[in-house]
């Protein structure tokens, strides 16, 4: 068993990271829960514990990746408290399939990317410290396949594409990053996790240019299919859209047996955050990939090109700070 670390961990609540939460609790690492608000992180605790078999509840925090404050309120308690963070799972994610409009987080940016990624990235630039203090420090991010537009899920609808960021210059509002004047929530979700590989490739080679280098590991789990009545992923999606989304789930899990199980998926974050295998230093990306109906495979891989762009990345880290009003070479 890999020794115990201190884990927190983001979308703790539901879906891949609550089966993590229990596989990770079980083998006896300190978790610490971040959810978008206290109470949903105390019930998810208890229902980890429980499901875990182990007598005391994952610590809990209040962390809402759409509003800022909330995620600046979160990271200064978390370092006024000062215990170091051995891995930093940022896994919360959600798509609003079906809509024509633009959601919005607090601060007024589109809803996918203000989660997926600038809360996360927030998030992580506060916690640098913690992180930094951390024994043999470690920093994981849920991206997807869907991110590279020559995968099965990326291929579908409009690709992933960030262009020259337009949409991220002062008053743009962050609609589409790429700064189309049409709103696609599909693209803006496949969006979102290049961002996330991008963000993740940057990171690393911050560290490795202040020779201060640790595993920094982007995954994509595989097509995995949470049910609609959970809150978390699908929370923001249109209830008209829920028998489309029933259909689908229908056709890949149970005709075309693409998905992943929640569980399965679940344990392979697990083992990102914690197991020896996965602790090489710089950026990695693994994908678990379909090889025929029903049988995957977990590897590491490429990004699409568009991820392995470093001038991108460091340009959509640059904006990112720009647009949470913190220094761009703080790291």
């Amino acid at each position: 068993m890999a020794a115990a670390r201190h884990i927190l961990l983001t979308g703790g609540n539901s879906g891949i990271g609550f089966e993590a939460a229990v596989v990770l609790c079980g083998a006896g690492h300190q978790l610490t829960l971040l959810c978008r608000d206290r109470a949903t992180a105390e019930a998810a605790g208890r229902r980890v514990a429980e499901r875990a078999g182990a007598g005391t509840p994952p610590a809990a925090e209040a962390c809402d990746l759409a509003d800022l404050d909330s995620v600046r309120a979160c990271a200064t308690a978390l370092l006024a408290r000062g215990t170091p963070i051995d891995t930093l799972v940022l896994n919360a994610g959600l798509q609003y399939a079906g809509n024509r409009q633009p959601r919005r987080t607090a601060q007024g940016h589109e809803l996918s990317f203000g989660v997926n990624h600038l809360g996360h990235f927030l998030l992580a630039h506060q916690l640098r410290p913690l992180l930094a203090a951390g024994q043999s420090p470690r920093l994981v991010v849920t991206a997807s396949e869907v991110h590279d537009p020559t995968t099965a899920g990326g291929k579908v609808g409009a690709p992933a594409g960030l262009d020259a960021l337009a949409g991220l210059r002062p008053g743009q509002g962050t609609t589409m990053v790429n700064g189309t004047a049409r709103f696609n929530a599909d693209k803006a979700y496949k969006d979102s996790k290049l961002c996330n590989v991008l963000f993740a490739r940057e990171f690393a080679r911050r560290l490795e240019a202040k020779g201060t280098p640790y595993p920094v590991i982007a995954w994509s789990p595989g097509l995995v299919i949470p049910p609609t009545s959970e809150g978390g992923f699908w929370r923001y999606s249109r209830q008209s859209n829920e028998l489309g989304q029933r259909l689908f789930a229908l056709l890949a899990r149970s005709i075309l047996r693409l998905t992943e199980s929640v569980e399965n998926a679940g344990a392979l974050l697990a083992a990102l955050a914690v197991d020896g295998t996965y602790a090489v230093n710089g950026f990695t990306y693994h994908r678990n990939r379909v090889t025929s109906p029903g049988r995957h495979v977990f590897e590491a891989t490429a990004t699409s090109a568009e991820g392995q762009d470093p001038d991108l990345a460091c340009r959509l880290w640059e904006a990112s700070a720009a647009l949470l009003g913190v220094g761009p070479d703080r790291l």
